[in-house]
């Protein structure tokens, strides 16, 4: 019988946790206008319509798992992305759901058809 490889706990944890990061709609917004490059906070509040003190705490998050870096020029903060392989991950994801969807509309056709 096969050996069952186990994974550490902690292992589970890292991973989950950032995938966790992802799991936010807001967060997702902010890494998609960052794809374009860096910006300055207030570009990405007015971008986002909402406030600073909501896009400042989800570029916090990204920032602690190091997906984004950040440096302030003056009074201002910048973010750009860090890890380029959150678009790559994202990209998968959002291939999926495309597959997905096409293959509902072509059952909704047949059965309309």
């Amino acid at each position: 019988m096969p050996r069952v490889k186990t994974v550490p706990q902690e292992v589970v944890q890292q991973v989950s946790e950032y995938f966790s990061i992802l799991s936010e709609p807001m967060r997702l917004r902010l890494l998609n206008l960052l794809r374009e490059g860096e910006k300055c906070v207030q570009e990405l509040v007015e971008a986002t319509e909402t406030s600073q003190a909501n896009v400042s705490k989800h570029l916090k998050v990204m920032l602690q798992a190091g997906i984004l870096s950040r440096r302030t020029e003056g009074t201002s903060a910048y973010y750009k992305v860090e890890d380029e392989l959150i678009f790559d991950l994202c990209n998968l994801v959002c291939d999926r759901l495309a597959t997905r969807i096409e293959q509902q509309a072509r059952h909704f056709r047949n059965f309309t058809g």
